[in-house]
C-alpha cells in the first residue's frame, strides 16, 4: 500500500451525507443486474471516498454472511464513511428509486391483471426470464462446484428441494457440511482474489457500538411487529426476515428460497404470479429482491410492500455494520470459508428447482422455447445488458401476439 492511500483508520476528507445519498440514489435508478456492485465500485474508487483497498476488503466482507451482496456492500460503503446514519443513507438512497417503481408495477399488475392482453403479454417475459435464470444457474455452477464434495451438496439440495424439505433446513446443512468438509483456498467467492491483506484492527468506539446496537434494536422491533400482526402479511414479514437472515450470494440464489417459501410453503403466490414478480424485478433497476415489494403489496398494499421489503433487506444491513468491525478477525477463518463454498454450492441446487418449475410454467409452446434460447444466448454469448433482452424479447413477443402466432 502505498502512502497516498488511507488506511483503515487514517481521518479521511468527510463525505457530506447529502452526497451519499443522492449518489446511490441515481445507481438505484439507473443501474441493473450484476453490473450495480461494478458501477459502485468504480463509484468509490474514482470519488477517492475509499481505498481500493478498503473497497476490496468490503467486496470480499460481503460474501462471508448471509444477504443481497450489491445492498450490503453500499451499506459497507456508508458505513465506511459516515458511520450508522451514512450506512443508513446509501441503502435508502439505493433502494428507494427501484421500491417506488415496484410498488407503481406491482400496482398496476394486481389490478389490470383480469386484462385480456396481460396475461400472454406476461407469458412472453416469463419465458425470457427462464433463459436468463437458466444462464444465472450455469455461471453458478461454474464458479461454485469445485470440488466433488459442492457438487454433492448441490445435487442433495436440488432432491431435498424437489421431495418438498424446508429450503432453509436445506441451507443450514449445507453451512454445516461446507464448514465441516470443505477447506477452499483463501478469496474464494464471487469475488475470488480480489482481497488484500490489511492492517489490524484498532478498537471501535462506544459510538459506534451504540449506533448499531440501535440499528439491531430496530430489526427486532420489526420482528415483534410482525410477529404481533397474527395475519397473512405478519407471516409473510417474518419469513422474509428468516430468508434474509440465513440466504448467502446475489439476488438470484436468495431468490430461490423465496419460491419455495412464498409459493411452496405458504401459497401467498401463485408459480405464475412469482415468475411475473421476478420478471418485473428484472425490468426495475436495483436488485432482483425488490420482488419482496411484489409480494408484500401482494398480501397488503403499499405498507405490505414496504414491510416485505425492510424484512428482506434488514438483517443483512444489520450484519453489514457488525462484520465492517469484526471482518479482518474472521476472513482467514478456514470453517468460515467452507461453510460460504457449501451453501453456495447448494444454491446452485436450489435454483436448477426453480428453473425446472419456471420452465414448466412458461415454455408453453414453439414461440416461447425460442424466446427463451434467444435471451440465454443473448445474455451468456453476447453479454447484453438485462434490459435490453427484455425490451427487444417483449417488442418480438408483442409482434407475435398482434399477428395472432401465439
Amino acid at each position: 500500500m502505498t502512502t497516498s492511500e488511507p488506511t483503515l483508520h487514517e481521518p479521511r476528507p468527510q463525505i457530506s451525507l447529502w452526497t451519499i445519498f443522492i449518489s446511490y440514489f441515481i445507481i438505484g435508478l439507473t443501474a441493473f443486474g450484476m453490473a450495480i456492485i461494478q458501477k459502485i465500485r468504480t463509484m468509490v474508487i474514482d470519488k477517492h471516498w475509499l481505498s481500493e483497498e478498503e473497497v476490496n476488503e468490503g467486496m470480499g466482507m460481503v460474501q462471508l454472511y448471509p444477504g443481497p451482496l450489491m445492498l450490503d456492500f453500499s451499506a459497507y460503503v456508508g458505513y465506511k464513511l459516515r458511520g450508522v446514519t451514512g450506512a443508513i443513507l446509501a441503502t435508502t438512497g439505493f433502494i428507494l428509486p427501484t421500491f417506488v417503481l415496484m410498488s407503481a408495477l406491482s400496482a398496476f399488475y394486481f389490478s389490470a391483471g383480469d386484462l385480456p392482453w396481460v396475461h400472454p403479454l406476461f407469458l412472453g417475459l416469463e419465458a425470457l426470464v427462464v433463459g436468463i435464470v437458466l444462464n444465472v444457474t450455469l455461471e453458478m455452477g461454474g464458479r461454485n462446484l469445485q470440488s466433488r464434495t459442492q457438487a454433492v451438496i448441490m445435487l442433495l439440495a436440488f432432491a431435498a428441494l424437489l421431495f418438498k424439505v424446508n429450503s432453509l433446513l436445506i441451507v443450514l446443512v449445507a453451512l454445516a457440511l461446507g464448514a465441516w468438509l470443505i477447506r477452499p483456498a483463501a478469496g474464494v467467492g464471487k469475488m475470488a482474489g480480489t482481497v488484500k491483506p490489511t492492517p489490524k484492527v484498532q478498537p471501535v468506539s462506544l459510538k459506534r457500538w451504540a449506533g448499531i446496537g440501535a440499528v439491531v434494536v430496530v430489526v427486532l422491533a420489526v420482528v415483534a411487529f410482525s410477529w404481533n400482526l397474527k395475519s397473512e402479511m405478519g407471516g409473510l414479514a417474518l419469513s422474509l426476515f428468516k430468508v434474509g437472515s440465513v440466504a448467502f450470494g446475489n439476488g438470484y440464489t436468495i431468490v430461490s428460497l423465496l419460491q419455495a417459501e412464498t409459493v411452496e410453503a405458504h401459497s401467498w403466490l401463485t408459480m405464475s404470479q412469482f415468475a411475473d414478480g421476478i420478471a418485473l424485478g428484472q425490468i426495475t433497476p436495483g436488485s432482483i429482491l425488490i420482488i419482496a415489494t411484489f409480494i408484500g403489496y401482494k398480501l397488503a398494499g403499499f405498507w405490505g410492500g414496504l414491510l416485505a421489503t425492510f424484512a428482506i433487506f434488514s438483517p443483512s444491513f444489520a450484519m453489514t455494520l457488525v462484520f465492517t468491525e469484526v471482518f479482518t478477525h474472521l476472513k482467514n477463518l478456514a470453517p468460515v470459508r467452507g461453510a460460504l463454498a457449501g451453501v453456495m454450492a447448494s444454491f446452485v441446487g436450489l435454483l436448477a428447482v426453480v428453473l425446472l418449475q419456471l420452465g414448466g410454467l412458461a415454455l408453453t409452446g414453439p414461440a416461447a422455447f425460442a424466446l427463451a434460447g434467444a435471451a440465454f444466448v443473448a445474455v451468456r454469448w453476447f453479454k447484453a445488458d438485462i434490459i435490453w433482452v427484455f425490451v427487444g424479447g417483449l417488442t418480438v413477443w408483442g409482434g407475435l401476439l398482434v399477428l395472432g402466432l401465439v
